[in-house]
């Protein structure tokens, strides 16, 4: 049924309400929530549907500054759920304020289901994000605060002004005491209503290539390879094509493997860092590892074990776009038809993230550490067909539910990518080994030529430590498996929670850090680093932590 956006009332402050307009003076809605404050753009309200659209008004008819968002729609309409309302702002016309930067010609702001919920503001951002539309930018967030939105800055030769919502749902009869917004003063500054003036089309930023493959579109990889100012050698852009003819789904899942067949010939172990400021740390590190990963799949694997292998695999990657980029990529009849043997067995899997999510609600409850430790122990026996429901996952980790195990953090990342820096700030470390410390002690930090007595040294002394309890670091580069090995063999001895502190930074902001530190590496040493850099994988250690070029860990896996 088709239902039009509901009017917002302005709040008490807001300079730009017209006579028509409605005011919220009771804010008892908001106190002690909750809030998000979004951009208000000002573009034409339009509801999607997965029969059909319209503007604010239900009749709404043909207008060309129409015609792009239903395009749009066109694209993304099977994928919206019946009864399913999205809500947002089509920026295609300039109105009153020249938009140059636009991400996309539709934000979405609004979801109202079947029953008329209107679900919590990151659900929301994700089911968005799922179609490949972007939410308006977030200018505050926090408990509401009265005096702190007062405060809040508004360029109104640039904004139209904001909206506050409560970060939690409500009700569709809710929302006159669950939204609200600020307007500039005296908005409409044109002459002439902007639907009876020629259409001039606001600018979009090179961000709009990434969510037009996001929500559908065919890729552009000039424009995609502009959109991630990344120092590539120009991308396959045959393979983007083809894994963009070929690939199910929307938003991330389908950006990701357009990007990974683009850039398939980069190198993964830098590809996550050069990413990451385009795209986020996150889905940077996802299509970084279905570069590394895709290959594997066009080479034998023994039959007996390929169904672990995997649900293993399943941890890191989206199985269904790997094998996608997998069979795009094949180099010859015998890669793909592995590849097409591999995605039978996938077929007859259980649904991966069904079952993740299950293990995941059984161990909810639990302190971090316990349900990391509960949740990898659960991921690795159900790989081996050793449990198959959540009850038996639960059964087989009780003895781990308390927390009472050592922990370890094991620093990765190549020289000056911050994993000191992160280490230092982790609270309630009781030891912290260090190959450098260790040097340091025998005279000279930069010799090289014993490293053999260093990593037997410094085993030795986190054997210790686990054996003691508590929470150790082990700050190495540990830029392989093989060098990451040795550490792990210590910690499941000493039945450790095992945690990979993974710094992924762009390798140009690496040199720029190498040559200001106290103790710099020489330029040659951290060029072979990078070449020799293989991060970790998801499921390789019971979690999997991947800090960014702030320092901060950006994404849990």
């Amino acid at each position: 049924m088709r239902q039009h956006y509901p009017r917002t009332p302005h709040l008490p402050w807001s300079p730009g309400v017209g006579r028509d307009d409605v005011r919220a003076f009771d804010l008892s809605g908001f106190v002690g929530r909750e809030v998000v404050v979004t951009e208000k753009l000002d573009g034409e309200n339009t509801t999607l549907y997965a029969d059909g659209l319209h503007a604010r008004s239900l009749d709404s008819g043909h207008h060309p500054s129409r015609a792009w968002v239903k395009a749009l729609h066109g694209r993304i309409a099977h994928a919206i759920p019946e009864d399913y309302r999205v809500c947002g702002e089509n920026m295609y016309a300039r109105h009153s304020i020249p938009y140059d930067g636009l991400e996309s010609y539709f934000y979405g702001f609004c979801v109202f289901d079947e029953l008329g919920w209107c679900p919590g503001w990151d659900w929301t951002v994700t089911f968005l994000r799922g179609l490949g539309v972007p939410a308006p930018r977030v200018l505050w967030r926090g408990v509401f605060d009265e005096r702190a939105l007062r405060r809040l800055r508004v360029d109104t030769q640039r904004q139209e002004g904001y909206v506050v919502r409560t970060a939690d749902g409500f009700m569709a009869h809710e929302f006159g005491r669950r939204v609200a917004k600020w307007v500039r003063p005296g908005h409409v500054q044109t002459g002439t209503h902007w639907m009876h003036a020629a259409v001039t089309p606001n600018g979009l930023s090179a961000r709009a290539a990434l969510w037009d493959v996001a929500s559908g579109a065919a890729p552009d990889a000039g424009a995609l390879l502009a959109a991630l100012g990344a120092s590539v050698d120009g991308g396959d852009r045959d393979a983007a094509h083809e894994v963009a003819a070929r690939i199910g789904g929307l938003g991330d899942r389908r950006l990701a493997g357009v990007l990974a067949a683009l850039l398939h010939r980069e190198r993964r172990g830098v590809l996550a860092g050069r990413l990451a400021p385009a795209l986020g740390l996150p889905l940077a590190r996802r299509v970084a590892d279905l570069v590394g990963l895709h290959g594997g799949l066009q080479r034998p694997y023994p039959d007996e074990e390929r169904r672990a292998g995997l649900v293993r695999l399943s941890y890191a990657a989206d199985l269904g776009v790997l094998h996608t980029l997998a069979a795009a990529l094949a180099p010859d009849a015998a890669a793909r038809e592995q590849v097409e043997w591999s995605a039978l067995h996938a077929a007859e899997l259980e649904d991966t993230d069904a079952v993740d999510r299950a293990l995941r609600k059984a161990f909810r409850g639990l302190g971090a550490d316990a349900a990391a430790r509960c949740l990898g122990e659960a991921r690795e026996l159900y790989a081996l067909r050793r449990i198959s429901t959540p009850e038996e996952a639960v059964a087989a980790t009780w003895r781990l539910r308390d927390g009472t195990f050592p922990r370890l953090v094991h620093l990765v990342g190549p020289s000056g990518s911050g994993k000191s820096t992160f280490a230092r700030g982790l609270p309630g470390v009781d030891a912290y080994v260090s190959l450098d410390a260790l040097r340091e002690e025998r005279g000279d930090r930069a010799d090289q030529r014993d490293g053999g007595a260093i990593l037997r040294s410094g085993l030795e002394r986190l054997d210790a430590a686990l054996a003691r309890g508590g929470t150790a670091v082990w700050d190495a580069t540990s830029l392989n498996p093989h060098q990451r090995l040795h550490v792990h063999a210590v910690a499941r001895r000493r039945d450790a929670l095992i945690t990979h502190a993974v710094a992924l930074v762009d390798d140009a902001e690496l040199v720029r850090r190498n040559a200001a530190r106290e103790h710099p590496v020489p330029p040659g040493v951290l060029e072979a680093q990078l070449r020799r850099f293989v991060p970790p994988y998801p499921g390789q250690a019971h979690r999997t932590w991947y800090i960014g070029t702030g320092g901060t860990v950006e994404e849990e896996a």
